[in-house]
């Protein structure tokens, strides 16, 4: 039998009680990175262990998706902003190349 580590093993339930809470697979997908159908597999094991008290509010579960949305949008806005910024850095190296030739 293989021994599973206790600390996974609590992610696993964490994430299937979030599920019961009604967060959507792919939204947990993304947030734990694990392919839905794991998700899945681990809902249909893990469903019968846990009790109604311990699935989390559907208040909290709302207020952490939209805190990770949030942190999502700025990290996309900051990787906007960084790419712009090298390409910004590249144009003026190779104006300043053009310029030394010139020189």
């Amino acid at each position: 039998m293989k021994r599973k580590n206790k600390a996974y093993e609590e992610v696993r339930l964490q994430v299937v009680r979030e599920a019961l809470a009604g967060i959507k697979v792919a939204v947990l997908s993304r947030k734990y990175g694990v392919h839905p159908e794991t998700i899945r597999s681990w809902i249909r094991e893990y469903r019968d262990q846990i009790e109604e008290h311990e699935i989390p509010a559907a208040d909290e579960q709302l207020q952490e998706l939209k805190r990770l949305q949030e942190v999502e949008e700025k990290y996309q806005t900051a990787v906007k902003i960084l790419g712009e910024k090298e390409l910004e850095i590249e144009i003026l190296r190779e104006l300043l190349k053009r310029r030394t030739l010139l020189i």
